[in-house]
């Protein structure tokens, strides 16, 4: 348990980046409603979702040692300020989890730089600032492996995930309004589904392929 601590300021500033991403494609294409309600912010007081920021991560480290996911509250949108509202609802809904791989490939040089510095001071003996960075190693190799598992897990095509935006963008708009009354039903599917082992077993196969070349890159420049 005491090795996950390090990865819950990252995993809250990961969800917080994932929201004001959604805020900020959405003022691009048209609709002001994030901004004007003081969403655009990396305070953290405004997207805290006591249940997802909170609850959720400190129940799941107490009960299996490690922290699996956690939501900020959902940024507004209003779809009817944008100049096409189907196309650029994907476009908002995309960027959430694009912007966490983005941080996980961040977090990758951060993992590369402080594993280069950490050798750098092994050989001079400088051994407390050694440790200090292989504690920011382990923080950022924890954060880059959180932000694909988000990315990733908002992907999936259930309400009210990202991905089941994505998805009621391509039906026939009466098919999209059925669908997206799943509502947050969906996340409670998914995280049932989550307990049967052919679906966790699929889920970690997929973050494994996605986590892949993160790794790979991390190992091309420490051994």
């Amino acid at each position: 348990m005491i090795e996950q601590l390090p990865v819950i300021p990252i995993l809250l500033f990961s969800v917080i980046i994932h929201e004001i991403a959604h805020g900020w494609m959405a003022l691009r294409l048209g609709d002001p409603t994030a901004r004007d309600l003081g969403r655009l912010t990396l305070n953290p007081l405004p997207h805290i979702d006591p249940i997802g920021s909170v609850l959720v991560p400190l129940v799941s480290l107490a009960a299996t040692g490690h922290v699996f996911i956690a939501w900020a509250r959902p940024v507004p949108v209003n779809p009817a300020n944008f100049r096409n509202p189907r196309r650029d609802s994907v476009l908002v809904s995309a960027v959430g989890p694009a912007a966490n791989f983005l941080l996980a490939l961040l977090c990758g040089f951060a993992v590369i730089g402080a594993g280069v510095a950490r050798d750098a001071l092994v050989e001079s003996d400088s051994g407390l600032q050694a440790q200090v960075m292989q504690f920011l190693l382990t923080m950022f190799y924890g954060g880059m492996y959180i932000n694909v598992v988000l990315g990733v897990f908002n992907l999936i095509p259930l309400p009210p995930l990202d991905g089941s935006h994505i998805l009621a963008a391509v039906l026939p708009p009466r098919a999209a309004m059925a669908y997206m009354r799943i509502g947050f039903f969906g996340v409670l599917v998914v995280l049932f589904a989550m307990r049967m082992p052919f679906v966790s077993n699929a889920f970690s196969a997929l973050i494994g392929g996605a986590f892949a070349p993160y790794r790979a890159l991390v190992e091309l420049f420490l051994r």
